[in-house]
């Protein structure tokens, strides 16, 4: 029997004198990221004695700036009780690791990072669901990944898949680990040896064309580091998802992802020319080196949303546009949600589309403003308060009924200057008031945060979430006000004492409909099972979309959190096409992580 101990040593052995150790390599991620809940380390945000909260490190423009109006607004608005501190276990239980000893004999010397580290299993092996995050905290994941292998080229991820497929053993697919459906949880039932393919040593730009406006990129690399890469070569690819700092180009072909940025980049099926992916049954790679072409289905599409249950994408052709010669933020104040969702529609109508623009409600619009940092002097007081007078006296917006639309211009100073004159006389026809550039920007950093602010919510026995839909635009307020009642009354079935937190957000628009996000939350107290609880709140609500004319999915994906909808979404034929599918390029379900079906 090989000891794990042993298989350390082996491999670490056989390493090329370049690479650092293993223990140092396979450590680097949580190094800087938390092991139990969303973002760096070192950013959190905390509750202060003078009742201010703050958000600590130094990775985000507002880092360790008071918010005094954050705390009246969460007790007051939200119901959120910030006496009940929970805190988190210092340790988070695993159960010991399966091996395939004829497997890990066949790896050795093949891979130069080789990992059995708890901590690095756990991290493999979950998601940033609420639910993963609240066992995380509190519990433990039922089966866990492991081992963790690092691939550095696509000629590994090869080799790797082959032996996996001798040998039986399942293998699953890591990118940023930002995942929202379960997409990452291991099957309870799975007996094999899990092992987890983690793709963050294969992040390297390999060609940029700049005649063609193409890029071979591996889809290991972050969006963060992407744009960081290209923007030496002047260019960019402007998919910007909410997690655009962790999550990876692979992560994002599979789960079919859309970016903040969409109506100037496209979604990621606008971006991806082609990709290279290794199955069981062979690599897919297609020469695609023109701008269209017809010979017969679209294999890119097989894999676009595959979620990773056919092979490992290994690499990517994608679309890239020149770097924006400006960028600027505004917002737009409207008396209410519904004169701002008729804004939506008919600037959907008349194709003038600023790279993005979302409207959120009044929850979420005063969720921004309790976020809002303490004035850096006696004369920017004074001005917020001129402000607030002019808009709720003066133009008389009414505090508890008006929301926002954050917009992002970019593009050529005379497209902007074109796009600003016709967005901002539509607007003006919807009696919206141009708010600036300030609230535009602070509509960003919230989305940045809601993350952390989930987990901060945590401590104090509160549970949230969020989740989206796309939905044609006569079903936009239906779709709204009755997912915001089934909550309510879901809740209130289930014990929950205070009213629920629900918020949305058109974060999406299109010829023919929008994305709605759906924000909700509630305290937990007096509850036995808060993750069973919040759970059949969600899929409750899921029903509802999908009754009042919505999708499963936008663009989050559908994992394991929601492939019970699936045949109500894509037919028994779909779901059909979908196994045979599988069971042609996968017969032993090497991938066998159970998304989609």
């Amino acid at each position: 029997m090989i000891r794990i101990q042993q298989l350390h040593t082996q491999i670490s052995e056989t390493a090329a004198p370049k690479l650092q150790s293993i223990d140092q390599k396979t450590q680097h991620k949580l190094d800087w990221f938390k092991n139990n809940g969303w973002g760096y380390k070192d950013t959190k945000f905390i509750l202060e004695q003078d009742g201010a909260v703050r958000l600590t490190g130094n990775k985000y423009r507002f880092s360790n700036q008071k918010m005094m109006k954050f705390k009246e607004w969460a007790e007051a608005k939200v119901g959120i009780d910030l006496s009940l501190n929970c805190e988190a276990q210092i340790e988070i239980p695993s159960d010991p690791p399966i091996i395939n000893e004829q497997f890990m004999n066949a790896i050795q010397g093949q891979f130069n990072e080789v990992s059995f580290d708890n901590a690095q299993r756990i991290l493999h092996s979950h998601g940033h669901t609420m639910q993963e995050i609240y066992e995380l905290r509190h519990g433990k994941l039922a089966r866990i990944v492991d081992c963790v292998i690092y691939i550095t080229q696509h000629a590994q991820a090869e080799l790797l898949v082959k032996l996996a497929t001798e040998y039986n053993v399942m293998l699953c697919v890591y990118g940023g680990g930002t995942n929202v459906t379960w997409a990452l949880q291991c099957p309870k039932e799975e007996r094999r040896m899990i092992v987890s393919v983690d793709m963050s040593r294969m992040n390297h730009i390999k060609l940029v064309d700049r005649k063609n406006m193409t890029a071979l990129v591996e889809t290991g690399i972050t969006g963060k580091d992407l744009e960081k890469e290209l923007s030496r070569y002047g260019v960019v690819c402007g998919h910007e998802p909410d997690s655009v700092e962790f999550s990876t180009l692979g992560g994002w072909i599979s789960t079919r992802a859309s970016g903040m940025k969409k109506n100037r980049y496209g979604n990621i099926e606008d971006i991806v020319r082609s990709v290279k992916v290794v199955t069981p049954t062979g690599t897919l790679s297609q020469s695609l080196d023109y701008p269209r072409v017809s010979s017969g289905p679209d294999l890119n599409q097989i894999i676009l949303g595959s979620e990773g249950t056919l092979g490992i994408i290994t690499e990517a052709v994608i679309k890239i546009k020149a770097q924006p010669e400006v960028c600027k933020y505004e917002s737009i104040l409207f008396h209410n949600f519904a004169l701002g969702t008729e804004f939506m529609y008919r600037l959907s109508r008349s194709k003038v589309w600023p790279a993005s623009v979302r409207l959120v409600d009044n929850n979420q619009f005063q969720f921004g403003m309790a976020l809002k940092t303490m004035p850096h002097n006696k004369r920017e007081e004074f001005m917020d308060k001129i402000k607030k007078y002019f808009i709720t006296q003066f133009m008389q917006f009414d505090p508890d009924q008006m929301c926002l639309v954050t917009v992002v211009f970019e593009g050529t100073k005379q497209e902007i200057e074109f796009q600003e004159k016709k967005v901002f006389e539509l607007a003006k026809f919807y009696k919206g008031f141009r708010a600036g550039s300030e609230n535009g920007e602070r509509g960003y950093f919230l989305t940045y945060m809601i993350a952390y602010l989930r987990d901060f919510a945590m401590q104090f026995q509160f549970i949230a979430e969020s989740f989206e839909t796309a939905v044609g635009w006569k079903n936009v307020p239906a779709v709204c006000e009755n997912i915001q009642r089934r909550i309510v009354e879901e809740c209130q079935k289930r014990g929950v004492e205070k009213e629920p937190f629900v918020s949305f957000r058109i974060s999406q628009v299109y010829d023919s409909g929008a994305t709605i996000y759906v924000y909700f939350g509630f305290g937990y107290k007096g509850i036995a099972d808060p993750v069973k609880c919040y759970s059949e709140i969600e899929d409750a609500a899921r029903e509802e979309i999908m009754k009042n004319g919505g999708s499963i999915s936008h663009h989050h994906g559908v994992g394991k959190l929601r492939k019970q909808f699936m045949q109500k979404q894509v037919g028994e034929t779909g779901v059909e096409i979908l196994k045979r599918l599988k069971q042609q390029i996968d017969p032993k379900n090497i991938f066998g992580n159970q998304n989609l079906i």
